[in-house]
């Protein structure tokens, strides 16, 4: 089995061969503007959270926002803000 050290050579070897972009190469550099972007104005500036838990309290949630009328994203800040207020901190979801 190769050790890390042969293998970082390998990988820097390689990297130093590879083919130069000449000024002739028809591929154009990818550019991202930020109003290229897929994400939707409301999720920008924002990160998701998640966790993974039994196949009933997936079931569960969804009802419940059925039955409220509300979205999960709302009842998972609700919940988040109780329990920051429970732990004496500033609900900020």
């Amino acid at each position: 089995m190769a050790t890390k050290t042969e293998l970082a050579s390998a990988l820097h070897s390689a990297s130093d061969k590879a083919p130069a972009a000449t000024s002739n190469s028809k591929a154009k550099p990818i550019v991202k503007k930020e109003s290229q972007s897929n994400t939707p104005p409301s999720r920008r500036g924002k990160k998701a959270i998640t966790g993974f838990f039994d196949p009933t309290v997936s079931r569960q949630l969804k009802q419940l926002a059925l039955d409220e009328d509300k979205t999960i994203q709302s009842l998972l800040s609700e919940a988040l803000n109780d329990l920051f207020i429970k732990h004496d901190r500033t609900p900020i979801a």
